[in-house]
């Protein structure tokens, strides 16, 4: 915890901008139907049955007035004060807006399967599949053996939202800073190494990482708010690439590994007997004529 969570830090309230640490449940609420949207509450997503796996609860890192909420919500951050819980209600066009019937469109079974990503292997066409057509990503509402709709509306368009909010602390450590514009940008950021020496920052990156393309995509975004935010002279993003040493092969079980038979000692060449020259063959014998001739 930080030094101003032991210290009267329930009087400090939020700014834009500022670098907090947030504990929140959000759902949304149409037709007298409401659903879990997020929440740092591992025991609230599984009373709800929401999706847990590979997830990271408690506390998450959070920049008020930033971009994860609609502007809206994220408005109604600004002014908290540490330690205080505040509940508020948002009406669909403070959250996701309000549904467009306009953002509605037909398509045909034909148009639908040229898409890159139905040629996949593993494509699958069903209702709320997400396709992406000109550039617009939508969600298949209905579809025959001919026809496609698609609705290109915002996921929670339509839907009030509710949430409750708790300002759990401020991030002003340096690099507990850096770590929290990693993660808000990135993710994984616990895998990350952070040091912070006068006005250089460094940023040492995990293994997986270094190959990544959501990385590649993110980097740019992860340097400009770690301007933002720390105002470092210079930011050094390392990336090493150590050359694994080649693997030892091991004896089975219950053998010794085998031992190259020890080298015998040089003897001087002894020189090649020569060979015996074959006899050269023999001139035929001359016939003397007979008698009879």
């Amino acid at each position: 915890m930080s030094p101003e969570a032991h210290h009267g830090s329930a009087a400090r309230v939020t700014e834009k901008g500022d670098l907090v640490r947030l504990e929140f449940d959000l759902w949304t609420e149409i037709a007298g139907k409401t659903e879990l949207l997020d929440t740092t509450h591992e025991e609230l997503a599984q009373k709800e049955n929401a999706k847990t796996e590979g997830r990271t609860w408690g506390p998450r890192p959070h920049e008020v007035g930033g971009d994860y909420f609609p502007d809206a919500i994220e408005k109604s951050l600004i002014g908290l004060a540490v330690g205080d819980e505040v509940e508020r209600e948002f009406a669909p066009a403070e959250a996701f807006g309000e549904r467009d019937p306009n953002l509605i469109e037909l398509f045909s079974m034909h148009q639908v399967e040229r898409l890159p990503e139905m040629r996949r292997e593993d494509a699958h066409l069903d209702i709320g599949t997400t396709l992406t057509i000109e550039g617009r990503r939508g969600r298949v509402m209905s579809l025959t053996a001919a026809r496609v709709r698609v609705d290109f509306n915002p996921p929670f368009a339509g839907r009030k939202v509710r949430g409750k909010f708790k300002v759990i602390e401020r991030v002003t450590e340096p690099a507990e800073q850096a770590l929290s514009v990693i993660e808000l940008q990135y993710g994984r950021s616990a895998e990350f190494h952070v040091e912070v020496h006068e006005k250089t920052l460094t940023v040492k990156v995990p293994d997986r990482t270094k190959f990544d393309i959501a990385w590649m995509a993110a980097k740019p975004r992860v340097i400009d708010r770690l301007r933002t935010h720390l105002h470092p002279h210079t930011i050094r993003v390392v990336e090493e690439y150590v050359t694994p040493a080649p693997e030892k092969k091991e004896a089975p079980e219950g053998e010794k590994p085998s031992e190259a038979p020890p080298a015998e000692p040089a003897t001087p060449e002894t020189p090649a007997k020569p060979k015996a020259a074959k006899p050269a063959h023999s001139a035929p014998k001359a016939t003397m004529p007979s008698d009879d001739a």
